[in-house]
Order: C-alpha cells, then sequence, then structure tokens
C-alpha cells in the first residue's frame, strides 16, 4: 500500500534531521493518512478509501465524495480517484435512466 492519498496525491517528502551542531542526516517526511470510510449517495455504499487529513478536510467541504469528485476535473485527480469518479458516473446515469 502506497502511502499517497488518494485524492490530494500528497506523498512522501524528504529531507534532513539538522542537529544543533548542523550535522544533517536525510530522513522522511510522512503524510498523516488515515483509512476513512464515506458515504456514496449515487452507489449507496460506504467507500473506504486511503487520505490524508487535508483530503478528508476538502471532502467534507465540497459536500460529500460523490459531489468532490463530480465537480473536480479529471486533471486534478489521482487514477484512483478517476476510477472511482467513472463508477459514480456510470451508477448516475444508470439510475437517472431507470
Amino acid at each position: 500500500m502506497s502511502r499517497r492519498c488518494a485524492i490530494t496525491g500528497k506523498g512522501v517528502q524528504a529531507g534532513n534531521n539538522v542537529s544543533h551542531a548542523n550535522n544533517k542526516t536525510r530522513r522522511r517526511f510522512l503524510p498523516n493518512l488515515q483509512q476513512t470510510s464515506f458515504f456514496s449517495d449515487v452507489l449507496g455504499t460506504a467507500i473506504q478509501i486511503r487520505l490524508s487529513t487535508r483530503g478528508i478536510r476538502t471532502v467534507e467541504h465540497n459536500g460529500g465524495l460523490d459531489s468532490f469528485l463530480l465537480g473536480t476535473p479529471d486533471r486534478r485527480l489521482p487514477v484512483e480517484a478517476q476510477v472511482l469518479k467513472r463508477r459514480i458516473e456510470r451508477a448516475k446515469a444508470k439510475k437517472e435512466a431507470a
């Protein structure tokens, strides 16, 4: 499982630990990823997804998972989010047709 947010695309960054004596050793800055579940109104199920805390706030601010994904252009979404968006679009079109 990669250390990358499925919505924002935030990942691991690299940097240095700098001591008082100005010694530098390499370190990694890990994103704050959380396993969360969002309820999709269109699909009618809960979707489990691994997001950064900033990604969770972004989704909630935009009115939930469905409205966030449908309102965001594909070029700004990672591949995993694009797959989920297509699933939601197909289910929405199927609901409207029926």
